[in-house]
């Protein structure tokens, strides 16, 4: 796998003052399988000082395919992870300016599709295969993730 070195780490988080020897989780990608966490550690350097220490933890997911909703596609064997691109925020949030209230996005590259190493749980993956029925082959949908396809 690859991790973009060339990329700066843009992870910022505001902690508050009480939350100590906590860790706390910057980035969750399910899509790409990865976590990054953080919390302050005593500096080796001076004890009295603290640190900020991250912790990047990626899950490679064996026998994942190139296209994950065609289980005929060749294995993937190319994984990159760009800390930019996981750490966009694209749910948008809702500000006020000048006593106003307006939808904002914090990320501009939210309109490009997610490269998924492995099923989203949350989202619903289909595929179409050859179906024979008296003698007709038809070509069937076929859901891969029934929980987030069918409510209840």
């Amino acid at each position: 796998f690859i991790l973009d070195p060339g990329t700066a780490y843009p992870v910022l988080a505001g902690y508050p003052q009480d939350s100590e020897d906590k860790e706390h989780v910057l980035v969750n990608n399910k899509c790409q399988c990865v976590t990054v966490t953080s919390k302050f550690v005593p500096s080796k350097e001076n004890p009295d000082e603290e640190i900020l220490e991250r912790n990047i933890r990626i899950l490679v997911p064996l026998k994942a395919r190139e296209n994950i909703s065609d289980p005929m596609s060749p294995l993937r064997t190319t994984f990159v992870y760009r800390m930019t691109e996981l750490c966009k925020k694209c749910n948008p949030v809702e500000i006020e300016l000048g006593g106003e209230i307006y939808q904002a996005q914090q990320s501009t590259s939210c309109n490009e599709p997610e490269t998924c190493y492995t099923y989203n749980r949350d989202k619903c993956y289909t595929t179409t295969f050859p179906f024979v029925y008296h003698g007709e082959t038809r070509d069937v949908r076929a859901v891969l993730t029934p929980a987030s396809c069918y409510a209840n």
